[in-house]
């Protein structure tokens, strides 16, 4: 159904059992994310906070906390918006050429923003950043940020709405240098289309004009991470998931959302940063504090019973994986469909969603030979590598499958996809390095920010190897501690070995281990026990704390011809390092109140 409003669908969500109302008086300060986290793990439903210590207005949580929670809010306009998805239809075009889009020219119409009058005070009033809930999530953050918000910026060179960018980049505000009331942070990463707005008003010597909304049709918080293409607005695409075209205004030359509860504008000034974060993020580690745009606050507004709408991220999975679940719904096969040769990718959520990439391709280059090398596959992990959000990929494992024995895997059963990968890849052949790269913003296994490598292992033909289920005698006897965490890959201590010091016991026996006994890769991590009681734990320790140039080693490995190569098995550092950010982990005072405000719900 078409929400008018945030408080619209809350009430549609109670209506059916997937909503809960905390009555009493909460802290923004640690307990309201702290009570978040406690119900979306036990994949309970969206959550109002009647009563915010400090604030006048309400706030809610968890309302993406489900796959099948999103779909339901998107029920009604979720078939339209994959048709016109997998009709290839841009929404502006069908309505240019009804007559031949007709089946999508009712979902198509709503793509098209509605301009409003601002009607201050009815609709608005104008209230200050210290009179919004200030919610702080984790206990080393730098102070309370927008963790949902919208955030609007417009062409220099092609100014209004037609060309506007709206993305999910988070707002510091408070703490730190921030002048309270004035100033907030503005942080965004590598490869959003704020970037290129800011750029071009740099150049012009102008100030960047942001808006912020938060909250309002929850369509629109959607269409903020939404991989839309190249040139299509994704006001366009809020309205046609809305079932309502997006309504906005303009006020003192900033755009406003007359559908948003709060909207918060400022200017970007060249050149002025101020230190942001640090911030408890969606990899399970806390991004540390770094210079971001300064952005000087205008006005704020707020809609009258508005509802501050926020989410918690930390180690995955939380309720952002939901957004990512929603997007494949509705994008299908739309992205695969992009790059030639790309059947499926997955963005491992366990593993942080850039850290690790996983890719079925085609192998198509030679079909006169009996080919058993990648080929084609390099070419389409290069693409990947080339393509938006999907650059950021740190490992990227592709394969294919045989075309003579039609091999059944799929990038989303991770396991299988693992043992079908390692019982096939020629570690002499099959991996190649990026390096002196850029990096996701977040991920901190590099040598700074934005700074690190890249591996892609690729993997295609027949089996070479069956995996090992146990442990090996030879890594028994040598090593204390030592468990296999999957079929091919054991985990050591880091107390009893080190990267070295695993290549160096095992030498001139890599060629048997990783052949006869069958072990892929060695894992030196603080607790292997730890890492083997759930491939989750694997997924994540392995790949957010390798920077592959500096921690990925092999036994027997060799140099040729500039490429890198090893006879045994692959031996990664997954430890913390000293210039590692530090995992967010829970206050244990606030885990204790909050345990005395679910138990009466039932949590």
């Amino acid at each position: 159904m078409a929400y008018s409003s945030l408080e619209a669908c809350l009430l549609d969500l109670e209506n059916n059992g997937q909503l809960i109302r905390i009555k009493e008086e909460v802290d923004p300060y640690l307990e309201m994310a702290a009570i978040h986290l406690r119900i979306h793990e036990q994949k309970g439903p969206a959550i109002l906070f009647e009563k915010v210590k400090g604030s006048k207005f309400r706030a809610a949580s968890n309302i993406f906390g489900t796959l099948e929670r999103s779909e339901f809010i998107f029920r009604k306009t979720l078939p339209q918006v994959k048709q016109l998805i997998a009709m290839k239809i841009d929404p502006l075009a069908a309505i240019k050429n009804p007559l031949k889009s007709l089946a999508a020219l009712p979902a198509a119409i709503n793509a098209l923003p509605k301009k409003n009058p601002f009607k201050q005070p009815v609709v608005y009033e104008e209230i200050q950043i210290s009179d919004l809930p200030l919610i702080q999530h984790w206990p080393m953050d730098g102070g309370a940020f927008v963790t949902l918000p919208q955030v609007y910026t417009e062409d220099a060179d092609k100014p209004g709405i037609g060309n506007a960018n709206l993305g999910m980049y988070r707002i510091q505000l408070n703490g730190n240098d921030y002048i309270l009331n004035k100033e907030i942070g503005l942080h965004y990463q590598l490869h959003r289309g704020i970037g290129v707005h800011q750029t071009k008003a740099n150049q012009k010597g102008m100030p960047l004009k942001v808006s912020c909304f938060v909250g309002g049709p929850p369509a629109h918080s959607v269409a903020a991470v939404m991989p839309l293409p190249e040139g299509m607005s994704e006001m366009n695409f809020a309205g046609v998931l809305a079932g309502k075209r997006f309504g906005y205004t303009y006020q003192d030359g900033f755009c406003i959302s007359t559908d948003a509860d709060f909207v918060i504008t400022g200017e970007v000034f060249p050149g002025e940063n101020k230190p942001e974060g640090p911030f408890g993020d969606h990899l399970g580690y806390y991004s540390l504090q770094h210079p971001f745009p300064l952005m000087k606050v205008h006005k704020v507004y707020a809609k009258k019973e508005a509802i501050w709408a926020f989410t918690v991220v930390g180690r995955p999975p939380q309720e952002d994986t939901s957004f990512g679940q929603l997007i494949h719904a509705i994008t299908g096969d739309a992205v695969s469909n992009e790059i030639p040769g790309l059947k499926e990718v997955h963005a491992v959520d366990a593993a942080g969603v850039h850290p690790l990439l996983l890719a079925i391709g085609s192998e198509r280059y030679t079909p006169y030979l009996d080919n058993k090398a990648p080929a084609e596959l390099l070419t389409i992990a290069n693409h990947i590598l080339g393509t938006g959000q999907l650059s950021l990929a740190k490992f990227v494992w592709i394969t294919a499958p045989d075309a003579k024995n039609k091999s059944s895997i799929s990038t989303h059963d991770v396991p299988a996809f693992f043992q079908y990968m390692m019982e096939r890849m020629d570690l002499k052949r099959d991996v190649h390095f990026y390096t002196k790269t850029t990096m996701d913003t977040l991920d901190y296994s590099g040598e700074g920010l934005n700074e690190g490598s890249k591996v892609v292992m690729a993997a295609y033909g027949d089996k070479k190897r069956s995996l090992c289920t146990s442990v090996p005698d030879i890594i028994v006897q040598n090593f204390t501690h030592a468990t296999c965490v999957m079929p091919g890959v054991i985990s050591i201590n880091a107390e009893s070995a080190s990267k070295e010091l695993v290549k160096e016991t095992l030498q001139n026996k890599g060629a048997a281990l990783l052949d006869q006994a069958g072990v892929f890769m060695i894992v030196i991590t603080e607790d292997a026990n730890w890492m083997a009681a759930d491939i989750q734990n694997f997924l994540w320790a392995g790949f957010t704390r390798v920077n592959p140039s500096h921690d990925i080693d092999g036994v027997d490995a060799f140099v040729e011809n500039k490429h890198w190569g090893c006879k045994g098995p692959l031996v990664f550092d997954a430890t913390i390092k000293k210039h590692h950010a530090p995992p967010v982990l829970k206050d244990a005072i606030v885990e204790k109140r909050v345990d005395a405000i679910l138990a009466k719900y039932g949590y």
